[in-house]
């Protein structure tokens, strides 16, 4: 429970058993979020996910990049929903400063550098970043591409208009990392957008690596899914909600996505028809307050 404080102060909070302490906007602007304000206190994900994707991932998703960047409209997430639909890029994309946070290919930066932004792409996989130089190459769309961690971002505060994330890290990353840093990079008034598994799709994720019509785990305490040799993270609404408020973002909207009829694929892990009755991804839509 949060209770009133004076301005300025930190408001504690009880997570998982464990104290924790907020930190107001103007703070989240001077320091780096404190490496602890997570569920418990590990970040190997990192080293496991990167590996993930620089021995494994990389070999599926690379062969798609060429499609990705040649869109005429950007499409969103598993089920390729339309830019028109789900309105995911704010107003005043010309000329703005935008960073993608965990960016794969980069086809979302090139989106975004076709609206005329002035994008920056980060990612740990070697192998991705590599697939997207040759797209830059082969497009002639150049913007900088960072080998590194979105949860500790080498560039100063107060430095973009937008944050954005499809699938990168807002499912790769521990939130409770790499959020506070977003905050930190952005100007009074950016965006933060992101898009992510529904906690829904979370809890009915079974053993064998699919979704059912069973809940197959707790939502009490859903935060990191262990997925064989490499981590995903999806915190509940609730939790989200609050940690998105704490790092001074204000939420603006929250669009739950329903699958189409008839979906151009079904997914392993997913199907269309699963998903065109219970949310498998969603998008989140935040501004930083001031």
């Amino acid at each position: 429970m949060v209770r009133a404080n004076p301005a300025g102060a930190r408001r504690p909070y009880v997570l998982d058993g464990v104290r924790r302490h907020t930190i107001p906007l103007r703070e989240h602007q001077r320091l780096r979020w404190n490496a602890s304000m997570t569920h418990d206190g590990s970040a190997d994900h990192l080293e496991r996910n990167r590996r993930f994707w620089d021995d494994e991932a990389s070999a599926w998703h690379g062969p798609l990049a060429r499609d990705h960047w040649a869109q005429a409209e950007p499409t969103w997430g598993l089920w390729a929903t339309p830019e028109s639909r789900v309105s995911v890029l704010p107003d005043g994309i010309d000329g703005m400063r935008t960073l993608e946070l965990g960016c794969g290919t980069a086809y979302v930066s090139a989106w975004l550098a076709r609206a005329g932004a002035h994008p920056v792409g980060i990612d740990l996989s070697e192998k991705q970043l590599a697939t997207a130089r040759a797209m830059q190459a082969e497009f002639g769309i150049g913007f900088p591409l960072v080998l590194g961690n979105a949860e500790e971002v080498p560039y100063k505060d107060n430095t973009f208009g937008l944050a954005i994330s499809e699938y990168g890290a807002s499912l790769w990353c521990d939130p409770y990392r790499w959020i506070p840093e977003a905050a930190r990079l952005l100007v009074p008034g950016g965006r933060l957008v992101f898009m992510r598994y529904s906690p829904l799709f979370a809890l009915c994720l079974s053993s064998a690596g699919s979704v059912s019509t069973a809940l197959s785990r707790e939502q009490f305490g859903l935060a990191r899914l262990h997925r064989g040799n490499h981590v995903q993270f999806v915190l509940p609404h609730g939790e989200m909600l609050r940690l998105l408020r704490s790092c001074g973002f204000v939420v603006e909207d929250l669009v739950e996505i329903q699958a189409p009829q008839p979906a151009h694929r079904n997914y392993s892990e997913v199907s269309a028809d699963w998903a065109r009755q219970w949310p498998s991804e969603e998008i989140w839509k935040a501004r930083l307050a001031g």
